[in-house]
């Protein structure tokens, strides 16, 4: 051995240094951040929490969600983007700030190029509904209703750019109809059940609820397949058209160049949340589908949407709010 090296060896020996591969076998040995871009309370929180709190129990560390918000979740984002790849910054993100803001402003980071996916851990659909006094039950009916009364009907979604709001933009394009887009910051199921807005689309964890009680009339999930938690509710794709899918989904994220087996850790611990029977009960309670991906996969779909919804919101003409 040369002596320069025997010399670097005793050194490590002596003081205790760590080397960059004894970091990430022994990651994480302080407290982790798991970054959400949402307040407190909003589904990516609630959400976010409930694999904070696991994963804490598992790596005897506490997994702390720090709430950065603004800009659609963007902000957060930007922030996991630059900061230091060494594990204990994580994100857990939805994918409008991913996969659809892009094509509404211009960002500061790039999503493929600054982000290290980990899974995609979690989706949920969105669901058309009405209000119980129109003559509509099914995405036909819709599709007559609107060409029967042109310029009358609008539809309610949780603000301009969401999932919702580019789900139904892209079935108004699809169907060869015209409603009016009315964003809220939020919820809009009351104002649909008021008969304010005749039509909805929100995700099924606040939807479903009301559905199931018949405070409005159900027409459509927004999944390529129906879903485990509302099996009587069709899809918009079986209902004329094929291949439709509009979902929000969650996915664990970390900055580019994080090393892989701390990744690979992440990954591991998130799948064995998703296979706990107690945690699976409360997912599917809340209205989401278990999904697992891997790396590869996640990082598949962001390159996808990202042209997808792209030519969604130029054909619609989508702007962003001021």
């Amino acid at each position: 051995m040369h002596p320069i090296v025997r010399s670097v060896a005793a050194l490590v020996l002596a003081f205790g240094i760590a080397s960059p591969l004894a970091a990430q076998t022994n990651w994480p040995d302080k407290p982790v951040k798991l970054v959400v871009g949402f307040t407190a309370g909003s589904a990516t929180d609630v959400t976010a929490r409930m694999f904070a709190q696991k994963f804490t129990e598992a790596w005897g560390q506490a997994v702390v969600v720090e709430n950065v918000t603004g800009n659609s979740g963007a902000i957060g984002v930007d922030k996991v983007a630059k900061a230091v790849p060494d594990g204990y910054t994580l994100m857990w993100s939805g994918n409008a700030a991913i996969t659809i803001l892009p094509s509404l402003q211009a960002l500061p980071f790039d999503p493929l190029k600054d982000l290290a996916p980990i899974s995609t851990s979690l989706s949920m659909p969105s669901i058309f509904f009405v209000n119980n006094d129109l003559p509509v039950k099914s995405i036909a009916d819709l599709i007559a209703h609107a060409k029967a009364n042109p310029g009358k009907l609008s539809f309610g979604t949780p603000g301009v750019g969401t999932p919702q709001h580019i789900a139904g933009e892209l079935f108004c394009r699809l169907a060869g109809i015209k409603m009016e887009h009315i964003p809220y910051r939020g919820a809009n199921m009351a104002d649909v059940m008021s008969g304010v807005v005749p039509v909805g689309i929100q995700n099924a964890g606040a939807a479903m609820p009301l559905v199931r009680d018949g405070r409005l009339r159900g027409i459509a999930i927004t999944s390529l397949k129906r879903s485990a938690n509302a099996p009587d509710l069709p899809t918009v794709a079986e209902q004329g058209f094929p291949g439709f899918e509009a979902t929000s989904w969650f996915a664990l994220m970390a900055p580019a160049g994080t090393p892989k087996p701390i990744l690979d850790k992440v990954r591991a611990e998130s799948l064995k949340v998703l296979a706990d029977p107690e945690m699976k009960k409360k997912f599917v309670n809340i209205g989401l589908d278990l999904v697992g991906s891997t790396p590869e996969e996640t990082r598949a779909a962001i390159a996808a949407d990202i042209p997808k919804w792209a030519k969604v919101i130029k054909d619609a003409g989508i702007q962003p709010s001021k």
